[in-house]
């Protein structure tokens, strides 16, 4: 069980990580290839930008708390 536990928290911050990463950066692209359409509307991307980046790395964040809670239960 407990290298179950082990595989799993390691396996989950991975993929956590791995998907985090890949989300990140096709929603920058997106709101780079926005600015770079629309250079007037940079300002209005910029905000909701930085919003939605923090919203991905705390889901990253979550996952890494969950690998932690479950390695200290070994």
């Amino acid at each position: 069980v407990k290298v179950a536990i082990a595989l799993g928290a390691g396996l989950g911050i991975a993929i956590a990580a791995f998907g985090g990463a890949l989300s990140q950066a096709r929603g920058l692209a997106a709101a780079l290839d926005g600015m770079a359409r629309n250079p007037a509307a940079s300002g209005k991307m910029f905000g909701p930008m930085i919003i939605g980046l923090a919203m991905i790395e705390s889901l990253v964040i979550y996952a890494f708390v969950i690998s932690i809670i479950m390695v200290l239960k070994i």
